[in-house]
């Protein structure tokens, strides 16, 4: 099992939950409202007067075999519009309970 962190802009939510569902990942924790700046440029997304969006964040966790086409297909969607900002993060789960 993986575990597949997605931070976002708002903007993408519908694309990156239609995303998840076509690749059977089906739970998951879902932040709203979250401010930050990515390391690789973008603008931020602080909910501030000069940078006024945000960002949503998701926790999913799939099986191995859904991690790569899950990744991919969000690497496609963020090359879309680079300058909103998506990223993802995964690693190994040991166990769960």
């Amino acid at each position: 099992m993986t575990g597949i962190f997605i931070a976002y802009n708002q903007a993408y939510y519908e694309e990156v939950m239609e995303l998840l569902e076509k690749h059977h990942s089906k739970g998951f924790t879902r932040w709203n409202e979250i401010s930050g700046r990515g390391s690789r440029g973008g603008e931020p997304h602080m909910g501030s007067h000069t940078w006024p969006t945000f960002n949503d964040a998701i926790l999913t966790f799939v099986e191995d075999e859904f991690v790569d086409d899950i990744l991919n297909s969000l690497h496609e969607l963020d090359m879309v519009a680079e300058e909103l900002g998506l990223r993802a993060f995964s690693w190994k789960i040991d166990k769960t309970i």
